[in-house]
């Protein structure tokens, strides 16, 4: 009389379709536009690992700054041995010199807010 199993089957077949698009997507890993990095032509190396540079390197920043301010430490050791200034606009800038085809175009891709320059002066031409 009242079609209870044709009412769930149907309904569980809506929200499988509806829903098919995100599983999709979280299952192929991909994505339709990533970034489109300028990377640096004058450095073969960052001061440390690809994947570290992409997973932790608001940290490294965070911890460069309290170290300088705060301690007055400026020398950075990478992992590698090679001896860095601690300096976004010295260090950083001196390979990632164009904000927007570096520094926001993988910000904007993720939808995170730059910080950074609120304290320091933009590479020119931005």
């Amino acid at each position: 009389m009242y079609d209870g199993g044709k009412i769930v089957m149907g309904l569980a077949a809506f929200i499988a379709l509806a829903a098919f698009p995100v599983w999709y997507a979280n299952a192929s890993d991909e994505s339709d536009q990533k970034p489109d990095l300028v990377l640096p032509s004058n450095e073969t190396e960052c001061i440390e690992s690809t994947e570290f540079m992409r997973a932790s390197h608001m940290d490294l920043l965070d911890d460069w700054r309290d170290a300088v301010v705060r301690d007055g430490e400026r020398e950075y050791v990478a992992t590698n041995g090679r001896k860095w200034d601690k300096s976004l606009s010295r260090t950083c800038l001196g390979c990632h010199g164009s904000r927007q085809q570096f520094c926001d175009e993988c910000h904007n891709y993720l939808g995170v807010d730059l910080t950074c320059w609120q304290c320091h002066v933009a590479p020119e031409g931005n």
